[in-house]
C-alpha cells in the first residue's frame, strides 16, 4: 500500500471527529482523557498493518466506555488503581478476540440477535443521552440512576446554569446544521469554538473538561487486590460480545456498500491486537464504531493507511494543544456525544419489527433491561433474551404436513399450497426445526398425534432435512419413534437424512432405519410404493 494525499486528507478529518469523540466517550467511563487518547492512536495504527477495512476507525466507543462506566462504579479505588484495573480489562479483551480468532469463531457476533442488539443499543443511547443532561444544564446530579436525573433536573430550575444551556444549545444547532456536510470535522470545530468562548467568556459558572496530561499515562507504584482484579475481569466478555456485535456489524455493513471482502475471524485478530495495544498504553477498550466509521466513509480513503494518518493526526492534536484541552465547556462534549449518539436513536429499525411482526418486544426488552438495571446487566438480560427467544422457536413442535405440488417431485406444505396433493395411503411429515434436546420428544409426540385416527394409512415418511446433526437425546427419541410406528404395522420411512445423521444411527444400532432413508421425499414415496406392489402380486397382475 501506498500513502496518497487523500489518504492523509481522509486521516486529517477523522482525526478531528476521534479528538472530542476520545474526550467524551473518557468521560462516559470516568476516566482522564488521555486514556482514550492513547487508546485511539493504539487501535488506528494496529489496525491499519492488520486490518481489512479503509473505512473502519478502531478506537473507544459510546457502548464499551458506558460499560466501563458501570464497571468502575461498583470499585473502591484510586484513580491510579483505576486505570491500572482498566488495563487488565481492556488486556483481557484483547486475550479473548485472540481466543476467538485461532479458534475461529468468526459467528461471535451471532449470540445476540439483532432485534435484541437494535433494542440494547436504542436503550444505551438514551442512557448516555440523559447522562449527558447535567452537563447541559450545568447541574450536579448526583444520583446515577436515570430517573433520579431526570427527576432532579426537572424539580430544579432555579439551579439552571444559562451560560451552559447557551453554550450547549448553540454547539448543538451548530453539530446539527454541520451534519450535512460530512467530510467537514464539525465536532473538531465545535470544540475549537468552545474554547474561544471560554476565553472570551470566562468565570460564568461554565464547567470546564479541565487539564489533560498525556504524559501521566503509567504512574505508580501501586498495587490492586485480586478481588477487585477478579470483579473488574467480569465486565471482559460482555465487552468482548458488544464490541465485535458492533465492530463488525459497522464493517460488514461498509465493506458491502464498497465491494470489499473482509474476514470475521482476521477482523477477530486486528481487534485482539489493538486492545492488547491499548493496554499496554492503559487505554480503554478500542473497536469500530458506527458513528466514526460514517464519518471515515464520507471522508473517502483509499487504504487502510488513512486509519493511520488518523492516528498521526490525533497524536499530533494532542501533543499541540493539550493545553487548551482545559477549556473545552462540558456542555460541548455533552453535545458532541448526543448528535454522535443520533443514530443510535433513530426508532424506525423497531418500527420496523412491529410492522414486520417479528421480535418487536425482544428489542423493547433489552431497551427496557437497559434502562431499569444499567449497562452491564441490561447487556447480560440482553444475552439471555437472544438465547431464550432461540430456544423457544427451536423447542416449539411445528410439523409440516407436505403433499406432491402438481406433477413434480417437489413436496410443499399443503397448509401453504392447497394445490399440493397428498399421496393415498401415505402421510408425508417435515419438523419445522432440527431435532435436538430441547424439542425431540415434543415433534416426536406431535408426528405420533398427527398420524392417529387416519384410515386407510399404509405408510409415513418423515423428513429430516432440517437436522444437520443430532445430539444423543434427539436421537433415541427417534428410535423410539421408529419403533412406535412399526408397532402400528406401518411402512416408516425417512427422506432427505444427512450423511451426519446416518452414521450417527448407524453406530447406534439403526442400520435398519438408515436402510429405510432415501436422498428425497419422492424417492421414499416410489419406495412405499414399490413396497407394497411386493406384498400385493395378485393384484399387480390384475392390473
Amino acid at each position: 500500500m501506498k500513502l496518497n494525499w487523500r489518504d492523509v486528507v481522509a486521516g486529517v478529518s477523522i482525526a478531528g471527529l476521534m479528538l472530542p469523540e476520545a474526550i467524551a466517550y473518557s468521560g462516559i467511563a470516568g476516566l482522564p482523557a488521555q486514556h482514550a487518547i492513547v487508546a485511539a492512536v493504539a487501535g488506528c495504527t494496529v489496525y491499519a498493518l492488520v486490518g481489512q477495512s479503509r473505512f473502519a476507525v478502531i478506537s473507544p466507543t459510546s457502548s464499551s466506555a458506558a460499560i466501563l462506566a458501570a464497571m468502575l462504579l461498583t470499585l473502591q479505588v484510586t484513580p491510579q488503581q483505576k486505570a491500572l484495573l482498566v488495563a487488565v480489562v481492556v488486556l483481557l479483551v484483547g486475550a479473548l478476540f485472540l481466543l476467538a480468532s485461532a479458534l475461529r469463531l468468526g459467528a461471535l457476533s451471532s449470540v445476540i440477535s439483532r432485534p435484541v442488539l437494535r433494542g440494547f443499543a436504542f436503550g444505551l443511547a438514551i442512557l448516555i443521552v440523559i447522562k449527558q443532561l447535567p452537563s447541559l444544564f450545568g447541574v450536579a446530579v448526583p444520583g446515577a440512576a436515570p430517573l433520579d436525573i431526570l427527576r432532579q433536573i426537572a424539580l430544579a430550575p432555579g439551579v439552571w446554569s444559562l451560560p451552559s444551556l447557551v453554550i450547549g444549545a448553540a454547539a448543538l444547532a451548530a453539530l446539527l446544521c454541520l451534519r450535512r456536510y460530512p467530510a467537514v470535522p464539525a465536532s473538531l470545530f465545535v470544540i475549537l469554538a468552545g474554547i474561544a468562548v471560554s476565553f472570551l467568556w470566562p468565570a460564568h459558572g461554565v464547567a470546564l473538561v479541565g487539564p489533560i496530561d498525556l504524559a501521566a499515562i503509567w504512574v505508580g507504584p501501586f498495587t490492586v487486590s485480586a478481588d477487585d482484579v477478579a470483579q473488574a475481569a467480569r465486565v471482559a466478555p460482555p465487552l468482548v460480545l458488544i464490541l465485535f456485535a458492533e465492530s463488525w456489524g459497522t464493517v460488514r455493513n461498509l465493506s458491502l456498500r464498497h465491494g470489499e471482502e473482509v474476514d470475521p475471524n482476521r477482523e477477530l485478530r486486528a481487534l485482539g491486537l489493538a486492545n492488547v495495544a491499548s493496554a499496554a498504553l492503559q487505554g480503554m477498550p478500542v473497536g469500530a464504531g458506527f458513528s466514526a466509521g460514517a464519518a471515515s466513509e464520507a471522508a473517502g480513503p483509499q487504504s487502510r493507511l488513512a486509519s493511520a494518518a488518523a492516528a498521526a493526526g490525533l497524536a499530533a492534536f494532542s501533543l499541540a494543544a493539550s493545553a487548551w484541552f482545559a477549556f473545552i465547556p462540558e456542555a460541548v462534549l455533552a453535545a458532541i456525544i448526543v448528535v454522535a449518539l443520533l443514530h443510535a436513536l433513530d426508532p424506525k429499525p423497531i418500527i420496523r419489527l412491529f410492522r414486520l411482526g417479528r421480535d418487536p418486544y425482544l428489542a423493547l426488552s433489552a431497551a427496557c433491561g437497559v434502562l431499569a438495571f444499567g449497562v452491564l446487566n441490561g447487556m447480560l438480560v440482553a444475552i439471555a433474551l437472544s438465547f431464550a427467544a432461540f430456544v423457544r422457536r427451536l423447542s416449539s413442535p411445528h410439523v409440516m404436513h407436505l403433499g406432491r405440488l402438481g406433477g413434480s417431485h417437489d413436496f410443499v406444505d399443503v397448509g401453504r399450497h392447497p394445490d399440493a396433493r397428498e399421496i393415498p395411503g401415505v402421510v408425508i411429515l417435515r419438523p419445522a426445526q432440527p431435532l435436538f434436546f430441547g424439542n425431540a420428544e415434543l415433534i416426536c409426540a406431535e408426528i405420533l398425534r398427527q398420524i392417529t385416527d387416519r384410515d386407510g394409512l399404509k405408510g409415513v415418511i418423515v423428513s429430516l432435512e432440517e437436522s444437520l446433526e443430532m445430539d444423543t437425546t434427539a436421537l433415541d427419541a427417534l428410535l423410539e419413534l421408529d419403533a412406535a410406528l412399526k408397532r402400528r404395522g406401518l411402512d416408516i420411512r425417512y427422506a432427505r437424512m444427512h450423511d451426519g445423521v446416518r452414521d450417527l444411527l448407524a453406530r447406534a444400532g439403526g442400520a435398519d432405519l438408515v436402510a429405510r432413508s432415501s436422498f428425497s421425499v419422492d424417492d421414499a414415496v416410489a419406495a412405499i410404493a414399490q413396497e407394497g406392489a411386493s406384498r400385493c402380486p395378485i393384484s399387480s397382475n390384475r392390473m
